[in-house]
């Protein structure tokens, strides 16, 4: 069912997605754990392809390719770390002590994608690395907890910006969350920054990956020459927490939530 422009999901759909999610949820906590200095970024690759298989689902970045100039995203995780933003490569890449490792994937599972976004520290991380995390999963929960049926999307990107800011940091404005369906990036675009009560409004069965990339420093970003790895312009952290939402009747149901995890 469409509203407007947008893909509506029923109830079966969603839980569908529900169970993409969880298998998500699942292999970004093993991936956390497995964070650490001395450890490369191919060895949680591996990880992630062998749970992958296991699990019979279908990696929902790998192969993508958004221009048909651009080459195809070689591997399952967009695996990002200090000031890269989004979209790194984990190949090569030696996790170093107090580095900071950003980890996106998704999953389709029967037709159907999820999204998440993690950040984790690698060992001992400097006191402004540890509250750049706190603050943008935090951030995250604030604008999951304006998703109700009715709410506008520019209250959702209004509490991120409001409270990142408030803690010092930058939202990154080139870069947004998506809807998520049949497609791993749908319509609407969910923007981490807005004015409140305006936007498109939300109905049940409408299904958003929220991701708000927040930056130490300035929020402009650059493109490195593989066209994909985009990075903070003056070279400070970045941090990026993204989990899969659905409108339900009375509210929001987090799709991608880890075990353990709380909205709060």
């Amino acid at each position: 069912m469409r509203k407007g422009h947008v893909n509506l999901k029923s109830k079966q759909e969603i839980e569908v997605m529900a169970e993409s999610g969880k298998l998500l949820a699942d292999m970004l906590s093993i991936l956390a754990e497995k964070v650490m200095p001395g450890v490369y970024g191919d060895e949680l690759e591996e990880i992630a392809q062998d749970y992958i298989k296991k699990h019979n689902v279908i990696p929902s970045f790998q192969y993508y390719r958004p221009e048909r100039n651009m080459t195809p995203f070689p591997s399952a995780l967009c695996f990002s770390v200090n000031d890269e933003i989004v979209h790194g490569f984990p190949f090569g890449k030696l996790i170093k002590e107090g580095d900071i490792v950003s980890i996106d994937a998704g999953l389709k599972y029967e037709g159907f994608h999820s999204d998440s976004a993690i950040t984790v520290g690698a060992g001992k991380v400097s006191p402004t690395a540890k509250k750049l995390m706190e603050v943008t999963q935090h951030s995250l929960y604030e604008g999951i907890k304006e998703v109700a049926p009715g709410a506008r999307l520019g209250t959702i990107g209004n509490a991120i910006q409001t409270y990142a800011e408030a803690k010092g940091f930058s939202v990154v404005r080139d870069l947004v969350g998506h809807g998520v369906g049949r497609s791993i990036h749908e319509s609407p675009e969910v923007c981490n920054y807005g004015k409140a009560d305006t936007g498109l409004k939300l109905y049940p069965g409408m299904v958003i990956a929220i991701e708000p990339m927040i930056n130490e420093g300035k929020y402009d970003l650059q493109v490195d020459d593989d066209d994909w790895t985009i990075r903070t312009i003056d070279g400070k952290l970045s941090a990026h927490f993204e989990h899969t939402i659905a409108v339900t009747e009375d509210g929001f149901r987090v799709l991608t939530l880890r075990e353990g995890e709380k909205i709060a």
